[in-house]
């Protein structure tokens, strides 16, 4: 089963109106493979998702950064699934490490987001990854069929996820799973996803990589033949994201 390349990026705490509406304008005059080969999808701050959803081409869509576990109410300083909904706006990024680390979000809280986001009509991009010690140590796919496995027991259908798969120790550091080691994680988490989910959901699922992708080596990533696309962090805010979605063009050839 072929499934569409996906490029998401996380713009993070990042940007200024002026800035934000710039990286607008460089994406919609960039010449990128066609929404039947690439699906792309980036996530600005909470305040500027309408500007930049009003902003960009029909073909790049926008994701939040998070959203709340439930229904709306009394919890300050957080967005509800429905009020993303209400704005129009298609994805969210659910798990992402650095809430993990900083807001100490367990693996059965970032589960219990992704299956209330989807049923809300959200679709989710959910990220899972090991820490440079945990790589260490050997137990990097027991720490992601973990945070998977948490997923898994709340979601049914997985249509409207994709797995961001982002060692910790690759992000934002400049170090970079080599294409080896991300294919090796990858197919691993499909075999995982095959033995305790089921083949379809193994074989349709998308699996993207994370952690300092840049121009340079998104293609040599994008080549490996469970790498169904990335979640670009830093990169997404400069002119290479371009670069990095006619990555697309690899699994094409």
């Amino acid at each position: 089963m072929a499934r569409k390349f996906f490029v998401g990026g996380n713009w993070k705490c990042n940007g200024t109106t002026e800035e934000v509406k710039r990286i607008a304008t460089t994406l919609n005059e960039a010449e990128v493979p066609s929404e039947d080969v690439v699906e792309v999808v980036v996530s600005p701050p909470f305040v500027f998702l309408t500007v930049v959803k009003s902003l960009l081409r029909s073909d790049f869509h926008v994701a939040a950064q998070n959203c709340w576990v439930r229904k709306g109410g009394a919890f300050t300083g957080e967005i509800s699934a429905e009020m993303l909904v209400n704005l129009g706006i298609p994805w969210v990024i659910i798990g992402h490490s650095e809430r993990r680390a900083l807001l100490n979000e367990s693996n059965e809280f970032v589960g219990d987001k992704v299956a209330y986001a989807l049923s809300r009509g959200l679709k989710v991009i959910a990220c899972i990854g090991e820490t440079l010690e945990q790589r260490e140590s050997g137990s990097t796919m027991a720490v992601v069929a973990a945070q998977t496995k948490a997923i898994t027991e709340k979601v049914t259908n997985w249509e409207n996820v994709v797995l961001a798969y982002e060692p910790v120790w690759a992000i934002g550091t400049g170090k970079v799973a080599t294409p080896a080691q991300a294919q090796e994680v990858h197919c691993e988490l499909r075999k995982w996803l095959h033995d305790n989910v089921g083949a379809e959901v193994a074989a349709s699922t998308r699996i993207i990589y994370g952690g300092s992708v840049n121009g340079a080596n998104c293609k040599e990533l994008a080549a490996q033949p469970d790498v169904d696309g990335f979640l670009v962090g830093g990169a997404s805010l400069k002119p290479e994201f371009i670069d990095i979605i006619e990555a697309a063009a690899v699994k094409k050839n």
